[in-house]
């Protein structure tokens, strides 16, 4: 004949309790667990991550081609060459040469800092992007003045071979609306 075991009276209470917190928090995991599925699994998240690619490429690829030190001409217009693709680059590439004479013959070192930017349109299937990025160039003459200057530019971006690169880029337009 089996023989029951009985609990002290002072230890149900605590029994309880601990199944209640041992049910809470099984609950809990299978909650956040969800959550963390469905977040991990979300389409917003990939594009998120494009998105935050492509701005960091835009980023450096709009500072690389407003940076150039006329010690180092070549290799500051194969880093250009590198961050573009498309017709950008190959305009790059047609007037290269006759722009590193005039680099060289002017001793000019320019070197930009970027001060934000942002991606405006994104269109992660066709492989395409555009961004607004401001700048701080400074250029520093043969006699080591400096100028800044602060910019913002507009650049397209194109998705080649998992990367992206610059397609395009020009200033963006400054100034408010005309009163009415």
């Amino acid at each position: 004949m089996a023989r029951a075991v009985r609990t002290p009276a002072g230890l149900r209470p605590v029994l309880a309790v601990a199944l209640v917190f041992t049910l809470v928090a099984a609950g809990f995991a299978v909650w956040t667990g969800r959550d963390w599925y469905a977040a991990a699994h979300d389409d917003s998240a990939g594009y998120a991550e494009q998105r935050d690619r492509a701005l960091a490429a835009g980023e450096q690829a709009v500072q690389n081609l407003n940076t150039l030190d006329h010690r180092r001409v070549e290799q500051g217009l194969d880093l250009w060459e590198s961050s573009t693709t498309g017709e950008l680059h190959d305009q790059l590439v047609e007037g290269r040469e006759e722009f590193a004479t005039q680099v060289k013959g002017a001793k000019t070192v320019t070197t930009a800092r970027v001060l934000s930017g942002a991606v405006t349109e994104l269109d992660d299937r066709a492989g395409r992007a555009r961004l607004l990025v401001a700048l701080r160039i400074t250029v520093t003459t043969p006699d080591s003045r400096s100028t800044d200057k602060d910019s913002r530019m507009l650049g397209e971006l194109t998705r080649t071979d998992g990367q992206w690169k610059l397609s395009g880029l020009g200033q963006a337009p400054v100034g408010g609306t005309a009163a009415g």
